[in-house]
């Protein structure tokens, strides 16, 4: 799994914010890594140096194997509470996308017990 960090203008990506928030989205998606083959995390100040309550934003897009891919948005107060976030959204979101394609699956690709996957006709009378 790629974990790409790109900030804006009014934030610094210095080494340890990115090495805070790359540890952070490896330890959130770990679970699901074998499903993912990349993570954009994109951090910006909506406010710039004007401040603000809730300007920090994440945004994070996950690339999973075969699917389209997705993102979850989170707004805080800081940088760290913005990626955690995110992180935890991102997490539920993937879990959910691939439970529902698993639990689809099943239903259609696995057969009903004792029939051993040949589809047979139940005889219809005549005339019925």
């Amino acid at each position: 799994m790629q974990i790409l960090i790109h900030t804006d203008h009014h934030i610094e990506g210095h080494e340890g914010l990115v090495a805070w928030a790359t540890g952070t989205v490896q330890s959130a998606l770990n679970h699901q890594k074998e499903h993912i083959t990349r993570v954009e995390v994109h951090l910006s100040d909506e406010n710039g140096a004007k401040g603000g309550h809730a300007d920090k934003r994440c945004v994070m897009e996950a690339r999973l194997q075969g699917r389209p891919p997705l993102a979850a948005t989170q707004h805080a107060d800081n940088q760290h509470q913005a990626i955690t976030g995110a992180a935890d959204k991102l997490t539920r979101l993937i879990a959910s996308t691939l439970g529902r394609a698993e639990r689809g699956k099943t239903s259609a690709d696995v057969p009903l017990p004792g029939t051993d996957g040949v589809e047979s006709a139940a005889p219809v009378a005549p005339g019925g």
